[in-house]
């Protein structure tokens, strides 16, 4: 078996690798500050676009993209380890080389799913980092990790559709670029398969009954680098049948493909933002000193390293082989993988991160360093895209399936 990267992706990882300590780690301080004085706490740093401007310079864009009609047309496997390198500055990396959820995943249905006009009005001006957009699938009223559950209505008048319903935890919804939501909610809420009850809309921002009535908060952060959380209510808002993604009846399955790559995309990160934590673990250790020693001398934090160190070589190789798998034989075909690695990765990094918290004391949960908000978004990935649970009962299904 060979673990070595190819000649394209090593290329890659050497360009990208530069463009985070050249552009993108002194840009995190310079965020701050600019974002404390915008007008509106919503707005983007204009550093943002800076590094935006140089990384579609340098061709560091739409690198998650299979595609090669719109994206960089890397594999999953090519992917996955720049993925990694985003992940150690995840609020700034991700927007910066387009490669940012909800867009991302938004992006490829449109790539896979929408017709021409859809394309030409939102995936191009999403593809060239001129808009935002929003995914609007949660919702507050039901158990959302059953997706089979939600109410929103998609109700057929004529030549347009009535959108009902309230949705919340919708992800870039508060960023003033957001132009477009990708909404779901069920055109036959009686039919006899749950699984063809949904479809899927394109509904405008500025469509009339369309109310972003709040952000939500995550951990007491409002996530001001992805445009917030918001909670999104639609009430009779219309629009044109030509909106709607697919066939009616198909919103179940692209949510399934949508989220596939989703997962293993938060995945790869994920395994960034351990590595960081590594990284800021041991700067700790060797520079504070503790009841006569280093902190590094001590056995609990050899203890903690080590183990940290141990957890990421076994999720790379899983994140990894997953990626593969999805490339040779489909998201289908690596089912049991993908749902591998969203139940173990989260959980095995914020255990990273919590003791990196740890180790830097008082300043671990403070804003001078990254580590509590890196757990945040790591401790959320337990439930976005799908709770750990779900997953694990959908996994283990498929276990006992052999024997029965």
């Amino acid at each position: 078996m060979d673990f070595a990267f190819d000649a394209r992706t090593e290329e890659l990882r050497a360009r990208l690798l530069a463009f985070m300590d050249e552009y993108v780690y002194p840009a995190e301080a310079v965020a701050e500050e600019q974002r404390a004085r915008l007008a509106s706490p919503w707005d983007t740093p204009a550093v943002v676009g800076e590094l935006k401007a140089e990384a579609r310079r340098q061709g560091l864009w739409n690198l998650f993209l299979p595609d090669a009609e719109y994206g960089a047309g890397l594999t999953n496997l090519q992917y996955a380890p720049l993925a990694e390198i985003t992940g150690r500055s995840p609020h700034l990396a991700p927007p910066a080389t387009n490669c940012a959820a909800p867009d991302t995943g938004n992006m490829e249905v449109l790539a896979q799913f929408g017709d021409e006009r859809q394309k030409k009005q939102w995936l191009e001006p999403l593809l060239a980092g001129e808009i935002r957009s929003a995914f609007a699938m949660t919702e507050p009223e039901v158990a959302s990790s059953d997706a089979t559950n939600i109410t929103t209505l998609i109700e057929r008048d004529g030549d347009e559709y009535v959108v009902t319903g309230r949705k919340w935890y919708i992800s870039g919804a508060m960023n003033p670029d957001c132009k477009i939501f990708i909404v779901m909610g069920k055109t036959d809420p009686d039919g006899a398969d749950i699984r063809r009850q949904q479809s899927m809309v394109l509904v405008p921002r500025d469509t009339p009954g369309v109310t972003v009535k709040r952000a939500m908060q995550v951990f007491g952060y409002e996530d001001h680098s992805h445009g917030g959380h918001a909670e999104v209510v639609f009430d009779h808002a219309r629009v044109p049948v030509s909106n709607l993604i697919g066939e009616e009846g198909g919103g179940f399955a692209i949510a399934q493909a949508r989220l596939g790559p989703g997962r293993i995309h938060h995945c790869m990160r994920l395994i960034g933002m351990a590595e960081r934590a590594i990284e800021l673990m041991c700067r700790r250790a060797v520079s504070r000193t503790a009841f006569g020693k280093a902190l590094a001398q001590q056995g609990v934090v050899q203890n903690w390293i080590a183990d940290a160190r141990v957890t990421v070589e076994q999720l790379r190789l899983l994140v990894l082989k997953t990626a593969w798998l999805m490339d040779t034989v489909g998201n289908r075909g690596a089912h049991t993988e993908i749902q591998a690695i969203k139940i173990a990765t989260p959980r095995a990094v914020v255990g990273i991160l919590d003791r990196a918290i740890q180790l830097h004391g008082a300043g671990g949960v403070s804003q001078d360093f990254p580590l509590a908000e890196l757990y945040a978004s790591a401790r959320t990935l337990m439930l976005a895209d799908g709770p750990d649970e779900v997953h694990q009962r959908s996994l283990a299904r498929r276990e006992l399936k052999k024997y029965l």
